[in-house]
């Protein structure tokens, strides 16, 4: 991967992004490994990770996720989703992260040789444009091994450089059917953080 052993290294992970293009790829992110694995590139300063939960109901899919995360290294930044009801009358939740993610990463900027963006969302076109005018090398992480491509053509011609998320499976990934290994014993034997969230955007 194209880092330096003394880079100051920050990951900006947005979750329900990165979730559907590991699924799209057919595995799941284990987190341990991703922190793991990127600590090891160099200085890692900060990972946070972005998603939106449902504050209304009695359990929440993707809390035993969050709750994990935020115990083992990752700095969570979670808002309420926004309930609505769509054309066909299904209630469905939006809960759009880019900005919080834009502002941390701009705040962050003078602290890091390398940010590492885990979405293909090309609305972060010009946030990755920007960090790169302060000094500041741009990764994203993202797929185009699936179908159709996970990434934006104009996110990852902006990037320094593009990091193939099939390419990390052996690293940072496992297969759906390990979801529920020693790392997240505490989890329903059939836990799926975004199972009941796809919605979540």
């Amino acid at each position: 991967m194209p880092f330096y052993p003394e880079e100051r290294i920050a990951l900006f992970i947005d979750g329900s992004n990165l979730y559907a293009a590991a699924r799209a790829l057919g595995f799941d992110i284990d987190y341990k490994r991703l922190l793991s694995e990127f600590a090891s590139q160099g200085r890692l300063v900060r990972a946070f990770y972005y998603t939106a939960l449902i504050e209304d109901q009695e359990y929440s899919p993707i809390r035993p996720l969050v709750d994990w995360l935020d115990y083992n290294g990752y700095t969570m930044v979670t808002k309420p989703t926004k309930e609505f009801t769509d054309s066909a009358g299904r209630r469905k939740y939006k809960g759009n992260m880019d900005i919080e993610l834009a502002i941390d990463m701009m705040e962050l900027a003078k602290h890091l040789d390398h940010a590492v963006l885990f979405s293909g969302d090309g609305d972060f076109r010009r946030l990755v444009e920007s960090i790169q005018r302060q000094g500041v090398r741009v990764s994203v992480v993202s797929t185009v091994k699936s179908q159709p491509p996970m990434i934006a053509d104009e996110l990852r011609r902006q990037a320094d450089f593009f990091i193939e998320l099939k390419d990390l499976e052996k690293r940072v990934g496992r297969a759906v059917s390990q979801r529920n290994d020693r790392d997240y014993e505490q989890f329903p034997e059939e836990y799926d953080p975004y199972e009941d969230a796809e919605e979540i955007a």
